[in-house]
């Protein structure tokens, strides 16, 4: 039995398309029936997810399927790094097992699920279930069945859209920053049961609106202000500029301190282009140039403070278990 769920690969800011297929040979031996493999490229926390997701269906009243279970991240020439796939592989092996619609027709359902749709039918006819096959799944699954937040959600609500995806799912955390982006729709889980529930029909759960940017723009309050910068003309110029046309921003100065009254109006650089360019680009919610700033929702910019100046060694890269290789 085979089952596809769409997810995503997050390469710098970007995110790709990534397909989760999992292949379950329910007739293997007993000694091939304990092993699950992923490949794809999958990092430590990637080969990881089989643990934590059987751990999560057991405790939601589910159970990881009888056979040898062959997971592939696709497409399979590029690294896999996190556990943003905790949730789709969870979704995948509720499939081929029949669970959720889809893998074997009309959905069985178990755990604390059979209640809840035992009642509605009681009540009456149950909510249209959510086709997995057009949205994305992402999400940490802690052992007891919660959702944890992930990073990169605003991409990923970007690539949905872009590929033509009706919508996301994805932890209760992350369904407001996700909800940036217009015209998707973003449901928000906070446990594996609820994930459950949206694609069988048994829980009544609208999607995340769309918060008002603008709002909330004007009523966020920057930690330094140009008005509190005296001097530094050139500075203040330069930095205008750059967030004008959404630029990056390089400040240098001469070693032996952390800048002093050169690096305050640089802190003031995250506030001015979050106001600016609201969603940092690429038309997801905002206007702002292609291919630059893109802060979380309900963030500043990030600004880097400079640490403690480096010496000779460290410019070459020094440091524990390595050294300094002389050129030349």
């Amino acid at each position: 039995m085979l089952s596809g769920v769409h997810s995503y690969v997050l390469q710098g800011i970007d995110a790709l398309p990534c397909e989760v297929e999992l292949d379950l040979d329910d007739v293997a031996t007993p000694d091939e029936s304990r092993k699950s493999t992923i490949v794809g490229l999958p990092d430590t926390g990637v080969k990881e997810a089989i643990e934590r997701v059987k751990s999560a269906l057991a405790n939601s009243g589910y159970s990881w399927p009888r056979g040898r279970a062959v997971i592939n991240l696709a497409p399979a020439d590029v690294r896999k790094e996190g556990p943003v796939y905790d949730l789709p592989i969870a979704v995948g092996a509720l499939l081929v097992q029949g669970v959720i619609a889809g893998a074997s027709g009309r959905p069985r359902f178990k755990g604390r699920l059979a209640k809840d749709a035992q009642a509605t039918a009681e009540n009456g006819a149950p909510r249209e279930p959510l086709d997995y096959r057009r949205y994305v799944f992402a999400g940490e699954l802690a052992l007891d069945g919660r959702l944890r937040a992930i990073r990169g959600v605003i991409a990923l609500a970007a690539m949905a859209k872009k590929t033509g995806a009706l919508g996301v799912i994805v932890p209760a955390d992350n369904a407001a920053e996700a909800a940036v982006v217009p015209g998707i729709e973003v449901y928000g889980a906070r446990t594996l049961n609820e994930v459950v529930g949206l694609l069988t029909g048994n829980l009544d759960v609208d999607p995340v609106p769309t918060p008002d940017i603008e709002s909330l723009l004007q009523s966020a309050a920057a930690p330094v202000d140009f008005a509190d910068v005296r001097g530094q003309e050139a500075v203040k110029r330069a930095i205008i500029v750059a967030a004008a046309g959404g630029h990056n921003i390089l400040p240098l100065w001469p070693s032996g301190g952390r800048g002093g009254g050169r690096e305050r109006p640089c802190r003031t650089v995250g506030h001015r282009i979050f106001q600016l360019w609201p969603c940092g680009g690429r038309g997801e919610g905002g206007s702002g140039p292609p291919g630059r700033f893109r802060p979380g929702f309900g963030r500043r910019c990030p600004w880097p403070r400079r640490g403690f100046p480096a010496g000779f060694g460290g410019r070459l890269g020094r440091g524990r278990g390595r050294r300094a290789v002389p050129l030349g």
